[in-house]
């Protein structure tokens, strides 16, 4: 198994190859060169560019995970949440270029894009439960691609906000989680609506009242 900062150094390739070419353009020999290994390194690290792409969204997941401020475990599960979303943001700047170069081959490569959305639902479901919102049962299920899917059309907003601070990308996020709240708290009362005409339907365990984002 690599060592991390092997793994970091052909993530890094990767995503600096994903700002100049297409991804589907990008050689296994491209990436061990720009990494300064032989492609025996690479093999023995990474299968290929996919399973790379998923050890560098690991890599951002532990790090937000790892930075999780304890003094924030009163706050409410909103806050926790923006908290660390911001904190994966701030993450991905200094590869920014790169990710813009993936969101421009996901739309000409549908194989790309589907497996970008794999990971960014597995990410979403380790920062909701960050957070304290619940990933299991019904809705929480639905939680991590909705709002990978929210932050999928935040993206071009990160992807131009330059200042220091993202103030541009702050406000988008505040701005997206209170639309999901929105969202979540008519599905609840749906919910409620339909228990109380069969009260054989039940709401799903973790589902209770308060849950949501």
């Amino acid at each position: 198994m690599a060592s991390k900062k092997i793994a970091e150094k052909i993530e890094d390739a990767l995503l600096a190859l994903a700002a100049e070419k297409p991804f589907f353009d990008i050689r296994l020999a491209d990436i061990a060169e720009r990494a300064g290994l032989d492609l025996a390194a690479l093999r023995g690290a990474y299968d290929g560019p996919f399973a790379i792409l998923e050890g560098f969204a690991r890599r951002l997941d532990i790090a937000v995970l790892a930075s999780d401020d304890p003094s924030l475990a009163e706050e409410p599960r909103r806050e926790r949440l923006f908290d660390a979303l911001m904190r994966r943001f701030d993450l991905m700047v200094p590869h920014r270029a790169g990710i813009a170069g993936l969101e421009r081959s996901a739309r000409r490569d549908p194989l790309l894009a589907c497996h970008l959305a794999r990971l960014a639902c597995g990410s979403q479901t380790w920062l909701l439960e960050s957070a304290g919102i619940s990933t299991a049962g019904l809705f929480g299920r639905l939680r991590a691609p909705v709002l990978a899917a929210a932050l999928l059309r935040l993206l071009p907003v990160f992807l131009a906000d330059e200042e220091e601070g993202l103030p541009r990308t702050m406000a988008a996020l505040d701005a997206t989680l209170d639309r999901l709240g929105d969202w979540q708290d008519r599905a609840r009362r749906l919910t409620a609506f339909a228990t109380r005409i069969d009260p054989r339907r039940r709401a799903p365990a973790g589902e209770a009242e308060g849950s949501g984002i």
